[in-house]
């Protein structure tokens, strides 16, 4: 990636010093972080909404007409009248945060129209910064990424705890509880496939989709369309980040299921 322009490292920056900020309140596998449930299941705490205050004033200074997209910040029909959007998940893996696993990330993106013009992923517990630009191609750590070659199915490497039977010709590794790490995994070739088959939010996948595209990955939702972003209902059903080589034998195996949580004929 050529050398950063000042914009990139304002944003790199403080997006930096939020991950860092997080990490000085990390749980470390004990009670010391205030947590709660947003709804039965979902689990947030205190360092996630410090991180996302961090963000919108940091971001609102480096960009101050971009509108906001977050996890943890009411949503607003202001985003919309604008045509640059930050879209952020404070703390991406809540769950591994509360744990004190390392399988935890802050996520930014830019979107402007639509598209995502800049993607950080920053896991400090890692020691890990993903960067991508449109355009520009995308680098962990200062290092540029390339998703793998496979172009067959089985064998594929997932991210996963355990694979459903009709599943098992895949092979599992390390699952990271951040969905955008997990993505982020194809990019660096170290997974070749990520599916969901699950409505997800923007905020989730936006900075890691196109840190997965830059390096070369295939990026849609499960029934094969492309992901666009700040849009009034910022979700999409599922996701199938994957190798070029296999996504359309993934798609082919994925989309009849997607179909059937649907409704779909």
């Amino acid at each position: 990636m050529p050398e950063a322009d000042p914009h990139l490292r304002a944003v790199v920056s403080a997006v930096a010093d939020a991950a860092d900020h997080a990490l000085t309140l990390w749980a470390n596998g004990d009670t010391r972080v205030r947590q709660w449930e947003k709804v039965p299941g979902h689990p947030v705490c205190e360092a996630d909404l410090a991180v996302d205050a961090m963000l919108r004033q940091r971001l609102a200074t480096i960009d101050p007409e971009a509108g906001w997209l977050s996890e943890e910040t009411a949503d607003t029909v202001h985003r919309l009248g604008v045509s640059r959007v930050w879209v952020v998940d404070p703390i991406d893996g809540t769950r591994d945060y509360l744990r004190g696993r390392p399988g935890w990330s802050v996520s930014v993106a830019l979107v402007e129209d639509g598209a995502v013009r800049l993607g950080i992923l920053a896991a400090p517990a890692r020691n890990e910064l993903w960067i991508a630009q449109a355009g520009r191609g995308a680098t962990r750590n200062g290092v540029t990424l390339r998703a793998g070659s496979r172009t067959e199915l089985p064998g594929a490497r997932v991210p996963a705890d355990q694979l459903p039977r009709v599943d098992r010709d895949l092979t599992v590794v390390e699952k990271p509880n951040s969905i955008a790490l997990r993505m982020a995994m194809v990019a660096a070739d170290e997974a070749d496939l990520v599916a969901t088959v699950r409505w997800g939010n923007e905020w989730d996948v936006a900075a890691a989709a196109l840190i997965c595209t830059e390096a070369g990955a295939s990026v849609s939702d499960a029934l094969g369309d492309p992901l666009l972003f700040n849009r009034p209902q910022p979700t999409a059903f599922g996701l199938l980040c994957s190798a070029p080589g296999i996504h359309a034998a993934a798609l082919e195996r994925l989309t009849p299921r997607a179909k059937e949580i649907l409704g779909c004929d």
